[in-house]
């Protein structure tokens, strides 16, 4: 069965067509199933949409040649585990040009996240975001590194505009990492950060916001957590 039907894969064919502009590499970290059956023992896997997004990334990449999807299996990949500081899957990489973004999906990017997706896809294609020329020039001057995670469920209409701001401005600085983390698929983290309710921000481990915000309050957030003076 197919992840995306017709009318999704139309859209998506076209908006490729019309606003890509530079190749874009999709990285994606999984677990694959084991070919060997022992007898009397249940085939399990902790990635519960392993398989789904795997899927899901095979049909949209085939919708376009300016995409590039490589597949890595988690427990053997441990170098490139490393290189790109993974701890958890499932987790899509966004590349451009052989460089990192520092934009991560760890779960499925699927309902509403299906457009952050997307449109993430666009901005790392195009090399440049939307974001107004006066957050751009503050973030050119971080001097500390900023990791921001965003709790997400896949139902929430607000959730891509908290995802889209923190892929943004990981896309403008190479000191941010920005990730988009599915809640429900992962309950330890949900619980450790108390998210009741998403979208949900985290920045540095040490600041949280609540809610979808304009683009000058996240951006306080993202300047008090790299230690910055926010006027």
């Amino acid at each position: 069965m197919e992840m995306l039907d017709q009318e999704v894969r139309d859209f998506t064919r076209k908006k490729f067509e019309t606003e890509l502009v530079n190749p874009v590499e999709l990285l994606y970290f999984t677990e694959e199933k084991s070919p060997l059956i022992v007898p009397g023992q249940p085939v399990s896997s902790d990635c519960q949409f392993c398989q789904e997004i795997k899927q899901l990334l095979e049909e949209l990449s085939s919708l376009s040649d300016q995409i590039k999807l490589t597949v890595y299996d988690f427990k053997r990949e441990a170098d490139r585990d490393a290189e790109y500081h993974l701890d958890k899957i499932p987790a899509i990489v966004i590349k451009k040009k052989e460089e990192d973004t520092g934009i991560r999906f760890f779960g499925i990017p699927s309902g509403y996240e299906y457009t952050s997706l997307l449109e993430t896809i666009v901005e790392v294609s195009r090399g440049q975001t939307e974001l107004s020329p006066a957050t751009k020039e503050a973030l050119k001057k971080l001097t500390k590194e900023v990791n921001i995670q965003v709790f997400v469920t896949p139902t929430c209409p607000y959730c891509p505009m908290a995802v889209r701001l923190a892929h943004q401005m990981a896309l403008e600085s190479p000191l941010i990492t920005a990730s988009m983390i599915e809640a429900s698929e992962f309950p330890e983290l949900s619980q450790k950060y108390d998210v009741m309710g998403v979208p949900k921000s985290i920045f540095n481990e040490t600041i949280t916001l609540e809610g979808a915000v304009p683009e000058e309050v996240y951006l306080e957030q993202v300047l008090k957590a790299a230690g910055e003076q926010v006027s």
